[in-house]
């Protein structure tokens, strides 16, 4: 089926008490790994690229990789821009067919945070795409996306900056760190509830790799919508093709790894879907 926005999956999401997996593609075999997962188990899926691995190609390649696999997919796909670091970039990844964008003014003051928001926002609307953004720092560093510390999202703020700048969703910051977990982390699952009180948008949780089960459970139950993962992925296809070249280190045929990479991230965002309770829901 063609491509789909992010809005009414979330929207779903929000009114059953699930969360529609995030996963960020790196590659055509980690792309064809997630949609294969999301197929296998019935479930909406939200592909995803961050500025870096936009970088690394382009937003019309990334596009074209995931628009041919969700045309063959027999549940809805949506186009992610994760983190989107830039007006100039959200607008590029709009240009190139992306159904859905996040706007990362977090870095930025309050209010600057809302301008550029708001910016995004109205070109958005005018093609009909859904605009995520983010309040609070998710910590941690993954990439080129440094959120130091990391700073809680204040429910009060959250509000109005919903209200002033008409995104779809929202990123919140309760505790998640982007990358890899150095101790482990503790979640401030009452500020999420708080949150979800006077926020009436769907609620995102990023940094999600590495959590326990339990606590991205926890979560869903406290208003996240959507759950991204990235880090574990690429864990995953790494290991694939390690164990490929340990087994038969002679091996120069990029297929023969490729396959067992993506064999290996199938089986990590089926885990993931699960944990979201989004199984079935397609």
């Amino acid at each position: 089926m063609p491509l789909v926005t992010s809005e009414e999956l979330l929207l779903d999401a929000q009114k059953n008490g699930y969360a529609v997996g995030a996963f960020n593609v790196e590659n055509m075999e980690m792309g064809q790994a997630i949609v294969m997962a999301a197929e296998e188990l019935n479930a909406p899926v939200i592909l995803q690229t961050t500025p870096s691995t936009i970088r690394y190609a382009s937003v019309e390649m990334y596009h074209a990789i995931v628009e041919t696999l969700a045309k063959k997919a027999s549940v809805p796909v949506v186009m992610h821009l994760d983190h989107g670091d830039s007006y100039d970039l959200a607008i590029a990844a709009l240009g190139a067919g992306y159904t859905s964008v996040m706007i990362d003014g977090s870095h930025e003051s309050f209010e600057d945070n809302i301008t550029l928001t708001k910016n995004v926002v109205e070109q958005a609307c005018a093609k009909n795409i859904p605009v995520e953004a983010e309040l609070g720092k998710v910590g941690g560093k993954e990439d080129d996306l440094d959120g130091g510390s990391g700073g809680y999202t204040d429910p009060a703020e959250a509000k109005e900056f919903a209200e002033r700048t008409g995104i779809s969703s929202l990123a919140v910051a309760i505790g998640t760190a982007h990358g890899i977990y150095s101790g482990t982390p503790v979640l401030d699952v009452e500020r999420l509830r708080e949150i979800r009180k006077v926020v009436s948008v769907p609620l995102v949780l990023h940094g999600a790799s590495g959590l326990l089960d339990k606590d991205i459970i926890e979560c869903v139950k406290a208003g996240i919508c959507k759950v991204n993962f990235a880090t574990e992925l690429r864990i995953a296809f790494s290991n694939g093709v390690k164990h490929v070249l340990t087994e038969t280190p002679d091996v120069f045929d990029p297929k023969k790894y490729g396959k067992v990479g993506r064999e290996y991230v199938v089986e990590a965002v089926k885990t993931r879907i699960r944990v979201c309770g989004a199984d079935g829901k397609a």
